[in-house]
């Protein structure tokens, strides 16, 4: 499947094609195989699309980091929709880097009507988070986040997180941290080395910019928060405190940590399906 730009994107589906669509979205540094846990569980009841976001996996890893601009990335999954459900809006489940970049799609006027519910996991919209360091919150709770935060600016250095991930230190420390909170580490070979270095233009192109000068972007769609109690990189406040740009907000706060999907795939599953029906017009 190709995207706007040309870039070729590694799609995988579950499940009965005639049935209502449901779109992962993975974060940072995995790659789809990240959701095959959660859509084996899902396919009975949906149509599962996972898909390699661009720079991981088996899509293309397009190097200037332009290329992995939020705008680029809505040109991905709205190629995405447009392949897999052109007339009907999906519901749409996402984590980490999946969730911030999900935010921008459900904010997003040309998207507007063609996802009907999302759970986002771990994952705040950019934007969100720069009035969030912005606004009135008690001094703890930002100090809080800037301490969880700490690898957003460590991944603006150049070339050491580079050398890190090629000389496997930086694999193991992400093993040791996601460990954290009772999480498994990645099964060997599940991740490959472009994984690592080329999202790290993920953090480049875009966190920065949005925190110094985020925008407003407010959405209807019915969301699901879900808050890992024990996530090593994403407060909740940061996640939940969001109704006034998304007024049909439900928050969950489960035990865990950072890697929901991989280290409790059926609660995700639950959690996903429990929140399409009570947003959707329809049982599944």
């Amino acid at each position: 499947m190709r995207s706007a730009d040309g870039t070729e994107l590694a799609l995988y589906e579950y499940g009965d094609p005639s049935a209502p669509v449901l779109v992962c979205v993975h974060g940072y540094p995995d790659n789809a195989r990240l959701w095959e846990p959660v859509a084996q569980r899902l396919a009975e009841h949906f149509h599962v699309i996972t898909y390699d976001v661009r720079g991981a996996g088996n899509s293309d890893h397009p190097r200037g980091r332009s290329a992995y601009e939020l705008d680029r990335l809505e040109q991905d999954f709205t190629a995405v929709l447009d392949a897999v459900s052109p007339d009907a809006p999906v519901q749409l489940l996402a984590h980490d880097w999946g969730s911030i970049q999900s935010w921008h799609f459900v904010t997003s006027e040309r998207l507007r009507g063609r996802v009907a519910s999302f759970v986002s996991i771990s994952g705040p919209s950019l934007d969100h988070a720069g009035y969030f360091f912005r606004g009135r919150r008690p001094r703890r709770e930002k100090l809080s986040q800037l301490a969880h935060s700490w690898y957003i600016f460590y991944f603006q250095l150049p070339w050491l997180p580079e050398l890190g991930w090629r000389t496997g230190w930086g694999q193991r420390a992400t093993d040791r941290m996601e460990l954290s909170a009772g999480g498994r580490a990645a099964p060997e070979g599940e991740r490959s080395l472009p994984d690592y270095v080329n999202g790290l233009r993920l953090y480049r192109a875009n966190v920065i910019p949005r925190l110094l000068r985020p925008r407003v972007r407010r959405t209807d769609v019915p969301v699901l928060a879900v808050s890992p109690h024990g996530d090593a990189f994403v407060t909740t406040p940061l996640q939940t405190d969001v109704a006034r740009w998304a007024p049909n907000l439900s928050v969950q706060v489960v035990r865990g940590g950072h890697w929901l999907p991989r280290n409790d795939p059926g609660l995700v599953a639950r959690l996903t399906l429990e929140h399409t029906r009570r947003v959707a017009g329809w049982q599944v």
